[in-house]
């Protein structure tokens, strides 16, 4: 069908306006016309486009609404790579980072560009001759999912770049978020739905952009502010990071307007300081201040170590803290049957969640900081994630309150301390047992079946028929699964049994130093001290858990029941190798290979494998979604390697030692 040409000017110029109109209303908050006039203009668009579908195409605004179901996200890779920040988490650590670049500048000052650090999703957008391509997450910062079509339901997210001379190519940095009236409003709906609302913004942003249905993605209120730029081809960049924030104002894109350009360290304390004031009315969540060196020629200068630039620092605010007082205290059973007792809290909003409890951790916090039913107390979300009661208002403690002790000899907690641990024993990490989740151990447990880990190589199919949902398949299936535990390694049994404060690698260490069961259960705490990632208490917790009858009686049982490891002899170090010496973490989520498989080929290397970050690591291998551990791997300056990167060391572990050398 031929398209009239009035009709082609016509959506030609309705695009124009509703661009505009866009542009004023979601960018610069500043709209020219009302609701009722844009609804007229889109609508007639959506008519033309309905008559002559070839006039639509990916960058008409009527394709916001949204597209039909994925079945999974797309994995890009940037351009460029989406770095970290280090953290500096108050006033000497922020002078310090001054300090460090004007010695690197050899300059007595420089200026900054100060910028919020938002509580949302950070978002890479491609676009090609001004028409966006394709937005993808951060990921482990090299690689994320591709979440275009999303994205191109945010309306302040232009779908064409404004100007007349546009970059070949731009690869564009941004933050997606949701303001707190966008999500009262969306809990609203939520509710009036039946569906489950969102305990804050953050939370609600990232559901939204990880849809697999955009047309859900449409209706969510989201927003985004645009702060950098990674790749570009055919343009150049402007010489500050304030005139980069500019460029990107005129191209369309939303830029916050409470950056600014800031003289030396005390024009940042200043800022940081007037910002902290303003963030409870900001109307959308903080977490910080971003301080970028404004000059890009210093940038190049300072650089980057590891994953984080040298040049910039996100200053964080501390932890929000709110009052509230003590409903109850409860014990909970860990994972390795130890008990824990938590706080019961009236809810109360702290840093954009509602908390109902707290963390006591043991019976000495409890008593050090005096906290009692009924007591007033002040809680705070520890790193802005771990809710922790800080202290208590004694002021208003109520008369009637009385000391807490935790109960020491209940049944209850005791059958749940065994099905813990007996839950940790079977776990995927441990001796990986499928098929025993905590509904068929408790069963186990209550019958009597079942008493401790070692009862498990004793059970037969009549036992497991008997339980309720479990068919004669089933139990088979379950049999086979407990059978093949038999054959396992020594560390998985050092891990599964659950001494206190032994992860994996530890028990790894523990596994390749001593070598055998007999040698470690007869160690000293002097000899335990001397093991990699073991220090005095985790050396006594390994002394007074194989003192204990109750365990050497497990480790009997197992061998009893089958369960076979191999052993060597002990030996001071570990195992000679082209990658002895050397101390990897592994974080974030693998896709060629499990940690604990990766984790097993460094170590055949020689390799140590450790479980938190320190100055003594060598290399953090960071997978996808990687939290903390990379964090902590840029403040420390710990150099990451990526996916492929562990795949060739791996192959050829001496080529890649002779390349660091």
């Amino acid at each position: 069908m031929s398209i009239p040409e009035a009709a082609r000017a016509r959506a030609a110029d309705l695009r124009t306006q509703i661009e505009h109109h866009n542009h004023l209303y979601y960018v610069l908050d500043a709209p020219e016309i009302s609701d009722a006039q844009y609804d007229v203009l889109f609508r007639e668009l959506e008519a033309l486009e309905a008559a002559y579908p070839e006039l639509g195409g990916p960058d008409s605004p009527t394709q916001r609404v949204g597209a039909p179901p994925l079945a999974q996200f797309d994995e890009v890779r940037h351009l460029s790579p989406m770095l970290s920040l280090a953290n500096a988490l108050d006033e000497t650590q922020m002078r310090d980072f001054d300090r460090r670049v004007c010695e690197g500048l050899d300059v007595a000052a420089v200026d900054y560009v100060a910028e919020t650090k938002l509580d949302g999703l950070a978002i890479n957008l491609i676009y090609e001759h001004g028409l966006l391509v394709r937005a993808a997450t951060r990921g482990d910062g090299t690689r994320g999912e591709d979440v275009t079509s999303n994205v191109r339901t945010v309306k302040a997210v232009p779908l064409r770049l404004r100007g007349a001379e546009l970059p070949a190519m731009l690869e564009v940095r941004g933050e997606v978020y949701m303001t707190h009236a966008g999500l009262l409003e969306l809990n609203k709906q939520q509710l009036a739905a039946g569906e489950k609302t969102f305990a804050n913004p953050r939370n609600a942003a990232a559901g939204a952009l990880r849809q697999l249905d955009s047309r859900i993605t449409a209706r969510r209120p989201l927003t985004i502010y645009c702060y950098g730029v990674g790749t570009i081809d055919g343009a150049e960049l402007p010489p500050t990071q304030w005139e980069v924030l500019g460029w990107l104002r005129e191209l369309g894109l939303r830029v916050s307007p409470l950056s600014e350009r800031v003289s030396g360290i005390d024009g940042c304390i200043a800022y940081y300081q007037r910002l902290g004031q303003q963030r409870a009315n900001l109307g959308y969540d903080i977490d910080g201040i971003v301080y970028k060196v404004d000059r890009r020629d210093y940038q190049a200068t300072l650089g980057y170590v590891s994953r984080a630039p040298r040049w910039a620092v996100a200053y964080k605010f501390p932890p929000e803290e709110a009052q509230t007082t003590v409903l109850a205290i409860d014990v909970q059973v860990g994972r390795t049957g130890a008990l824990t007792p938590v706080a019961r809290l009236h809810p109360v909003h702290v840093g954009g969640v509602t908390v109902t409890n707290a963390t006591l951790h043991n019976q000495d916090e409890i008593a050090r900081k005096d906290i009692r039913v009924g007591d007033t107390v002040i809680v705070r979300r520890a790193g802005d994630v771990i809710p922790e009661v800080v202290r208590v208002l004694v002021e208003h403690r109520p008369a009637d309150a009385v000391p807490y002790e935790m109960p020491t000899e209940v049944e209850d907690f005791e059958v749940a301390r065994i099905i813990q641990a007996i839950a940790h024993f079977a776990g995927r990490r441990a001796m990986d047992i499928e098929g025993l989740g905590e509904k068929v151990i408790e069963q186990l447990v209550r019958i009597g079946k079942v008493t401790s880990a070692a009862d498990l190589y004793r059970l037969d199919q009549a036992d497991l028929v008997a339980l309720e949902r479990m068919g004669e398949k089933s139990a088979q299936n379950l049999l086979d699964a407990i059978n093949r535990s038999r054959d396992t390694t020594f560390e998985r049994v050092l891990f599964a049994i659950g001494i206190p404060d032994v992860g994996i690698a530890t028990a790894a260490n523990l596994a390749r130093y001593f070598g055998g069961l007999d040698a470690l259960s007869g160690a000293t705490a002097e000899a335990l001290a001397q093991v990699p990632d073991v220090g005095p208490i985790v050396a006594a917790n390994i002394v007074e858990f194989f003192a204990d009858d109750a365990q050497r009686k497990l480790l009997k049982g197992l061998r009893a029941g089958g369960v076979r490891w191999a052993e060597h002899a002990p030996q001071a170090a570990a195992t000679d190798g082209p990658l002895s010496g050397l101390t990897f973490v592994l974080t974030g989520t693998l896709e060629t290979m499990t940690r604990d498989l990766a984790g097993d080929r460094l170590k055949a290397l020689g390799a140590k494998v450790a479980g938190s970050v320190s100055k003594k690591t060598s290399y953090v291998v960071v997978g996808a979604e990687a939290g903390s551990k990379a964090d902590k791997a840029a403040e420390l300056g710990v150099p990451v390697l990526d996916e492929a990167a562990l795949i060739d060391l791996l192959a050829a572990p001496d080529a890649w030692r002779a390349s660091k050398a």
